[in-house]
Parts: structure tokens; sequence; C-alpha cells
């Protein structure tokens, strides 16, 4: 179920595991986040790498990070990619420098537009997303992808 865009939140439950670090804000920060973020998920729930969970995961850390070095980078600030073992999710969290909140997703997209789709494929792959900003130096996206799997 996939609650109103960009609804506040704050932090749910108890996690069983969780894992916050920084990131330069460029591509291979974008990648290198994408990466751990799938690694880790296989190292604490055990599901495999080509599990729907893990490319879901991949996906989603992909977007949020790429958004977080496209637009909401300042000049020298990174970002920060926090990732929680919750009992049915794995949550995923990205803080950048830009305290403006993202545009909803638009749908449709135009069919000849090369980019602007990747939020609408956070809202359909993950359970619950959304933007918190505590200060008025950042925000946060974050979503929450299902751990349950439908591959056996």
């Amino acid at each position: 179920m996939t609650q109103p865009h960009l609804a506040d939140e704050t932090r749910p439950r108890t996690p069983t595991h969780h894992l916050t670090l920084r990131f330069s804000s460029t591509r291979r920060g974008a990648r290198l986040a994408r990466q751990l973020a799938v690694q880790q998920l296989t190292e604490w729930t055990g599901l495999p790498y080509d599990s729907d969970p893990a490319r879901t995961v991949a996906l989603v850390t992909a977007e949020l990070a790429s958004n977080a070095v496209r637009h909401g980078s300042l000049p020298g600030r990174d970002f920060r990619l926090t990732l929680l073992h919750l009992p049915q999710t794995f949550r995923i969290e990205v803080t950048d420098t830009r305290p403006e909140r993202p545009a909803p997703p638009v749908t449709p997209q135009p069919a000849d537009e090369s980019s602007g789709r990747g939020l609408i494929l956070v809202q359909a792959y993950t359970d619950r997303w959304g933007c918190t900003s505590n200060d008025g130096y950042t925000k946060t996206v974050w979503a929450e992808v299902p751990l349950r799997t439908t591959r056996s």
C-alpha cells in the first residue's frame, strides 16, 4: 500500500539493524550508495542478490541517491545514506543539503522525456515513501521496501 506522496513521518519502529554513511555528491557516490544498500540488505536478511527485494532496494537507492546528487547537492557537501532493517521492511533514507521538497511525480510523462520518472518508480515499488525536513538546511527522502519475496 502506498501512502500519499511525501507524507511526513518520524522514523517508525525500532530497527533490527541500522547503518548511516556519508557519500560524495557525485555519480560515483550514488553508485557506491546503491551497492552498499544491496550488500547490507543481503547481509542483514539473508535474501539473495537476485531476490525481488534486493532488486527493489537497488532501484530505489539509485533513484534517491541520484536525485540527491543531481538536485539536492551544494558544492562541497555530501549526502547521507541511512539504512534500517525493520520487522517487515527495509527503510532507505537519503539526506541531502537542499531543504526544498522534491516535486510530486507527474504521470503520465511525455514519451520524449528522457528523465523524470524516478519518483514514479519509487512510489510503485515501495510500501511507503515520503520526505521530511527537520531543519532549514537538509531534507530526507525515505522509502520502505517490503521484505516479502515472490521468488522461490
